[in-house]
């Protein structure tokens, strides 16, 4: 809502006359800047993303992967400035998709909570993946038995073991933002140790001639503007976004977090920072030590692409990579128990405003989180997990570029919302233009382009892992079928009960 709105109702009791929002019955102010931080990095999961995401953008623009990151990283602080001003406004657990139905209305607003439901639910299935692929990884180096680890690529085991994973992390964030904070700490602590561990071994060893690969540092990577086609810097910007996903839980915590019009914002921004940092360190690490070739530790080994950790953490770490391997699993648990805040605010807001079914706005009584909507996610994510790992060749290289597209789907969505609805007020002063103009219309405009060019250049049957249907690549195949079934549903809720669909719930509105 706007500043000259009424108050938010903090108890649930009633709606804001001007605007339809209200609170939901969250535990309000059980989070503070670091907490909120903390759990925005464990959402991102670097250790888990860089394994994941190394390989396929070293593959999509080679020695220019820095550069990506970098580019990645300008729409994604642009966005986060957009969202900080929406949040300042508009404090609400539904984000996306209250903040585009109060800008664009009821339809767009609908189809914008959609996009993050399921791009979250992509990434929830993509982190049990990856989660079991080092449970087996760890375990086969504690026994000291190689076979162990092969136990991962037996489907049924895979489906199975993804299912406790699945449970586990739903039963944590279904105790509420307590129990997540308090898990989170530990972890996200230990894997940026480990991280930092690796970045600087690695550079030690190219000091020393002991890289497997050595590559001289060159300000060159940093160019992402060398690259032969618009479309390989596209497909690298789109990975890159990939990596970056996920600061934006901070906001979805927002009716949980000490004061909610501020805290939330500041800790998407310190978030996303750091991060930057982070990955840059690391991506100049990795390449100094194992450059771009094909050969055993490579970044250009398909072999080792989808899980690049879990072939360089040895020659680089010696024998602490076992602590690699425990990093990139407790990376991808945290991450994995973290994301359901997401979908589960998102969905709670959805049944809230009666945009999806009454039912979603079911509240745990005891521990004041989403009780029906965290269940639901963990449900889906785990059936979309054993579908892909049963249609897909490389279900991980696959699912993180579908991710890709619905994050510029839903993040562009929100960043044109924050343009639309402070327009009146966007000139007024140099902050508005620069903060609610310009910085939103920029980042939005940026991911839109991107979104279209991955969405056009997934139809090629080669693109991604090579899986294709009917000669068409899987990835459109994916992101097609993911936004066709929202708008599906969205006509069927319509139609069911037509109240948030004709403003009684959740108004259209602008900033003044």
């Amino acid at each position: 809502m706007s500043r000259t709105d009424s108050p938010v109702s903090r108890d649930g009791s009633k709606a804001d006359a001007a605007t339809g929002i209200s609170s939901k019955g969250l535990s309000a102010g059980s989070i503070g800047l670091l907490g909120a931080t903390v759990i925005g990095i464990s959402c991102i999961a670097p250790a888990y993303t860089l394994t994941a995401s190394l390989g396929p953008t070293v593959a999509a623009v080679g020695t220019q992967m820095p550069g990506i990151f970098l580019v990645g990283f300008i729409p994604m602080l642009l966005v986060a400035l957009g969202y900080r001003e929406l949040n300042n406004a508009m404090p609400d657990s539904g984000t996306s998709f209250t903040w585009a139905t109060r800008a664009f209305g009821p339809w767009i607003g609908w189809l914008g909570g959609w996009g993050l439901i399921v791009a979250t639910v992509i990434v929830l299935s993509n982190l049990a993946g990856i989660a079991v692929d080092f449970l087996y990884l760890a375990i086969a180096q504690i026994a000291g038995d190689p076979a162990i680890a092969d136990l991962a690529a037996n489907v049924p085991i895979n489906i199975a073991t993804c299912l406790v994973f699945m449970a586990g992390a739903c039963y944590i964030s279904y105790r509420g933002m307590e129990t997540t904070k308090a898990v989170q700490y530990v972890l996200v602590a230990f894997q940026l140790i480990v991280l930092v561990w690796f970045s600087v071994a690695a550079i030690t060893l190219v000091g020393n001639g002991g890289a497997f690969d050595a590559l001289a540092f060159s300000p060159e990577w940093f160019n992402p503007f060398v690259l032969p086609s618009f479309s390989a810097f596209a497909a690298g910007v789109s990975l890159s976004i990939f990596i970056f996903w996920g600061w934006d839980v901070t906001l979805t915590m927002n009716e949980e977090t000490k004061n909610p019009e501020t805290t939330p914002g500041r800790a998407a921004t310190l978030t996303v920072a750091i991060i930057f940092v982070l990955y840059i360190l690391v991506a100049v690490a990795s390449l100094m030590f194992a450059g771009i070739g094909t050969g055993e530790f490579g970044l250009g080994n398909e072999a080792i692409q989808g899980n690049v950790f879990a072939a360089l953490a040895g020659p680089v770490m010696g024998p602490f990579a076992i602590l690699m391997s425990l990093a990139v699993l407790s990376s991808s648990a945290a991450s994995l128990q973290s994301t359901f805040v997401g979908p589960a605010r998102t969905m709670l807001a959805m049944g809230h405003y009666e945009a999806f079914p009454k039912r979603f706005a079911s509240i745990s009584p005891r521990f004041k989180s989403p009780s029906f909507a965290t269940i639901v996610a963990a449900v889906v994510a785990w059936v979309f997990y054993a579908v892909m790992r049963v249609l897909s060749t490389d279900v991980l290289t696959d699912t993180i570029l579908t991710l890709g597209m619905m994050i510029c789907f839903y993040y562009g969505v929100t960043a044109l919302a924050c343009v639309w609805y402070f327009r009146r007020v966007a000139f007024s002063s140099v902050r508005n233009f620069f903060f609610k103009f310009l910085a939103p219309l920029l980042g939005g405009v940026i991911l839109a382009v991107i979104f279209v060019t991955t969405l056009r250049d997934s139809m090629r049957p080669d693109y991604g892992s090579g899986s294709e249907i009917g000669g068409v690549g899987l990835v459109f195949i994916l992101g097609v079928f993911l936004l066709a079934s929202g708008v599906v549903l969205m006509i069927v809720m319509r139609v069911a009960n037509p109240a948030f669909f004709t403003g009684k719930t959740l108004r259209r509105g602008e900033g003044r």
